[in-house]
């Protein structure tokens, strides 16, 4: 059986029941800024292997570590650079992920079997509330099926796991949409691992220069030094391809594909940035990239409930929170990409 926990605000003898579950070794979904997260005692080897059984997650896709105050950092990373007190001080909390060097006391489940840890502080009340009641570090990768759209809603958890973990708190929407931005420390200069809530031109502005991973516009790697980085992500289960380019030609080459489809006898949805498409249906993501990212994912679990074959998406400006969006619609994809020159 699974507790829903309705919050609207911080109540703390609510969020002390789930706290207890942390403390046992249980499983508890819970709001972040960015999306919904599956959490566990990230120091308790058997809590943390309950969170890639639920999600069906590959063992080396490494997970984050949720802290509420910098202190805790100390307890999970075995040296702190500069740059992350800069960088601490500035963003946390809020969607930034530091890739550090881990202290044994994390196991290596928790980390994807790598000598690394990725630790963030979320800003949001609820998860920061939930650390510090249940006195443990929380690791928490985004609570859906493995590889498919993150959560951004408790109604999106529910889909996924009600009767199979112990608590959800809702908390309702989030604010972002889209993952934390994760930052590899251990390079010089630092690198790019995901591209997330936090821009990385926002980063760059404090501490210079950021390397991208390649991953980050879609090369394969054999190892994922983040979550997001190796596996099929973000996938509903129709068939997505991003069209990308000057937008006449983009609502052209969309307008086009929707009567192919059609023609062969399949549902289409369209996920537009203010378009208007006659497809079975269309869902208006937004005018910035700010609203488009906050609407990502919701509307790619509507279009599957909707029962469309196909989903054509408009692409974005790749700056700013367009990173984000972008990586994930590719990935969603499996890359599948018409660019219109």
């Amino acid at each position: 059986m699974t507790i829903i926990i309705n919050m609207r605000g911080i109540q703390y003898k609510k969020i002390k029941i789930a706290a207890r579950f942390i403390r046992e070794g249980k499983l508890v979904a819970f709001p972040t800024e960015t999306v919904y997260g599956l959490g566990a005692d990230a120091l308790n080897e058997k809590a943390v292997k309950k969170i890639f059984q639920a999600k069906g997650r590959p063992p080396d896709n490494p997970l984050i570590v949720h802290i509420a105050n910098f202190e805790q950092l100390y307890d999970l990373a075995s040296s702190i650079p500069k740059e992350a007190e800069i960088l601490a001080k500035k963003f946390w909390p809020g969607p930034l992920t530091f890739v550090l060097p881990k202290k044994d006391s994390v196991p290596l489940i928790t980390t994807g079997g790598l000598d690394t840890v990725a630790v963030r502080m979320p800003a949001n009340e609820i998860a920061l509330s939930l650390i510090k009641l249940s006195e443990r570090p929380i690791a928490a990768p985004s609570a859906n099926i493995s590889g498919k759209p993150s959560p951004t809603s408790a109604e999106h958890v529910i889909d996924d796991f009600y009767g199979k973990i112990e608590c959800i708190i809702d908390g309702g929407e989030t604010k972002i949409g889209v993952e934390s931005t994760v930052l590899d420390l251990t390079l010089k200069p630092p690198m790019l691992l995901r591209p997330g809530g936090l821009p990385l031109e926002e980063i760059e502005r404090v501490i210079g220069r950021i390397r991208v991973h390649p991953s980050v516009k879609g090369h394969i790697v054999d190892i994922a030094r983040a979550p997001g980085m190796k596996y099929r992500h973000y996938a509903p289960d129709a068939q997505v391809i991003v069209i990308e380019g000057r937008k006449d030609k983009v609502h052209e080459k969309i307008v086009e594909l929707i009567q192919d489809y059609h023609r062969k006898g399949l549902k289409v949805g369209v996920m537009s940035t203010g378009g208007f498409y006659e497809a079975d249906v269309c869902i208006d993501l937004g005018r910035n990239s700010e609203e488009v990212a906050r609407n990502l994912f919701k509307a790619l679990r509507e279009l599957d409930k909707e029962g469309v074959d196909v989903i054509l998406a408009e692409g974005v400006e790749e700056r700013g929170l367009g990173l984000a969006v972008m990586n994930r619609l590719k990935k969603a994809a499996g890359h599948r990409t018409i660019i219109l020159k």
